[in-house]
């Protein structure tokens, strides 16, 4: 679901990986479609890498964006402009455990904004994650029993 999914510091909106140079990478915009190179200058994070802090363990990104999804009824969340009040106590209803020390507001609007853009975009199917989960369990199983 999030592979080839990039954020870029300093660019709004993410990005889709389309090719790979020896210096840059190409990427697309989600929004305008237009191409342009990412140099290793820049902050790239790959969305499936990132996971969000809380008082046990972190939590990746598909898993908060999956409880996003059902709660919202696979619709979109709030608007990531909304008041800080309002995204922390949403913020808080989706992760009652998130680390309010080290997860800062501007987080949760890059989380909700990222989950509204996949969401418009359509790109938010969580059935191939389940898919992917069961064959690698059915590997596992496939090992230990020879």
């Amino acid at each position: 679901m999030l592979k080839g999914i990039l954020a870029i510091s300093g660019q709004s909106g993410l990005y889709k990986l389309v090719a790979e140079a020896k210096n840059n990478i190409i990427v697309e915009s989600l929004d305008t479609g237009k191409r342009m190179p990412a140099y290793s200058t820049n902050k790239i994070s790959a969305l499936e890498d990132i996971a969000i802090y809380t008082d046990t363990a972190d939590v990746p990104l598909k898993e908060v964006f999956q409880i996003i999804a059902e709660k919202e009824n696979f619709g979109q969340a709030p608007d990531h402009k909304s008041k800080t009040s309002q995204l922390k106590s949403y913020f808080a209803e989706i992760l009652p455990s998130y680390d309010r020390d080290r997860v800062y507001v501007s987080d949760i609007k890059k989380v909700i904004q990222w989950y509204n853009i996949l969401q418009e975009k359509d790109m938010l199917d969580f059935s191939e994650e389940e898919t992917e989960e069961q064959k690698e369990k059915g590997e596992d199983g496939e090992k230990s029993s020879k």
